[in-house]
């Protein structure tokens, strides 16, 4: 076997850090940016912030905190509430209203183990036995809303009827051995196993539907949010304007302590060069992102005219392609400077993807949008005969014959609980 050296040229992609940072400044919603830019500050010397005079978000009383969702709301500050949390306010009750050191203890413990809704999430106990721990979920009934404490829908409902309605035996029936049915609107299964007339079912169930499943659900501390929105597009003299919002990001200077060291010829001046590179590179970045993302939001404004102007319904088919093609840039482009921005409009403030919608076709060739197709989703539901709900078959075929839209009964099923729209069986009705 014979060694052999050998050169070969090919040709090759490298991402260079400053290409890396270009793309990862377009993604970035206005305040993760303005994390980025204070971030880069400490790393650079040659970087020299200058805060606006409006800026908010050093503010004591304002803390940024950016949220994941699917959604939209990617900018949140939050105001801190003052307000004495309502888990201290039921244990000062408690202290107040029992005397015994041993059920204060108690109380504590299960207001401490109350979830977001206020129902009780014990894992182990091994302070109190369960005797114990049902004698303090009755007490806490006398300083909290009825139904606290409760380990489950049902204890939380049954709680409710003992503590305030305590004549309703049926619906006491009910709930104790026939939840899941009634869960799933087994009406005339209700009936039989009860013994009871399908009137007297509606008549309990009307009745249940009165009681609150979360009867704490203020429970934990929140704060006040404020949505502050990347882009702003507002009527003025008849015309919709728009503009980049970032009157709170700081404005970038050269710190021209370091500039005589530029020219030098030894190690500090390859150091210093290298941080001009990156300085220059970050405000290059910026803009890039500041031309791009304004070139969408212009073809936006021309192909979503209707929606600024009417709303969420009247939101057009339109894809990032399409828009890429019009700004003659590449689609992952447009989708990275889409991503984590929130879009303020007369119409109000939402995810700016949400101006991004697939199309149906129609039989007579035109298209329709999602969001039009789910909002006629929602009419077909709210007026359709409660005790004899449609399928999400009926409903695709009447999409098909009716209004001329091709659409499968699975994309119906995918719409409807996208909309949060429970499925036929759960939409039935006592029929009398």
């Amino acid at each position: 076997m014979e060694l052999v050296l050998k050169q070969k040229q090919e040709l090759g992609f490298v991402m260079t850090f400053q290409l890396r940072q270009a793309i990862e400044l377009l993604q970035y919603s206005t305040y993760d940016l303005y994390q980025y830019i204070k971030e880069q500050e400490l790393e650079n010397p040659l970087i020299e912030l200058v805060e606006r005079t409006n800026n908010f978000i050093d503010s004591e009383k304002w803390k940024g905190k950016t949220i994941s969702t699917s959604s939209s709301q990617q900018l949140i500050d939050f105001v801190k509430s003052n307000d004495i949390g309502m888990r201290h306010k039921l244990y000062e009750q408690a202290k107040f209203l029992f005397r015994n050191k041993q059920n204060q203890q108690l109380l504590k413990y299960l207001i401490n183990n109350l979830d977001d809704n206020g129902y009780l999430r014990l894992k182990e106990n091994e302070l109190f036995d369960e005797t114990t721990i049902e004698k303090g979920i009755h007490l806490l009934q006398q300083i909290g809303p009825i139904g606290i404490g409760a380990r489950s829908l049902k204890e939380c409902l049954l709680l409710q009827i003992t503590y305030e309605y305590p004549e309703k035996k049926l619906a006491k029936t009910l709930i104790e051995n026939h939840l899941d049915l009634l869960a799933n609107r087994k009406w005339n299964d209700i009936a039989r196993c009860m013994r009871i007339s399908l009137a007297s079912v509606k008549e309990t169930y009307d009745f249940i539907q009165t009681l609150n499943p979360n009867p704490c659900s203020d429970i934990s501390d929140f704060s006040v949010e404020y949505l502050n929105p990347d882009i702003i597009v507002e009527y003025k003299d008849g015309n919709l304007v728009y503009y980049l919002n970032e009157s709170y990001l700081p404005e970038i200077h050269f710190n021209n302590q370091y500039s005589n060291l530029l020219n030098l010829e030894d190690e500090t001046s390859k150091y210093i060069s290298n941080q001009f590179t990156s300085y220059k590179w970050l405000l290059n970045s910026i803009e890039q992102r500041r031309i791009t993302i304004l070139k969408i939001v212009e073809v936006l404004l021309k192909k979503q005219e209707k929606f600024f102007i009417e709303g969420v319904r009247s939101i057009k088919p339109l894809t990032l392609k399409e828009v890429a093609t019009e700004i003659e840039m590449h689609e992952s482009t447009v989708s990275r400077a889409t991503m984590n921005k929130v879009i303020q409009t007369p119409r109000g403030s939402i995810d700016i993807r949400k101006l991004f919608t697939s199309k149906l076709e129609t039989i007579d060739g035109n298209s329709i949008s999602q969001t039009e197709v789910k909002d006629l989703l929602e009419k077909i539901i709210k007026k359709e005969n409660k005790c004899k709900p449609l399928s999400d078959q009926k409903i695709a075929d009447y999409f098909n014959t009716e209004k001329g839209v091709t659409i499968s009964r699975r994309t119906i099923s995918k719409y409807r609980e996208e909309l949060n729209i429970p499925s036929s069986n759960l939409r039935k009705e006592i029929d009398l």
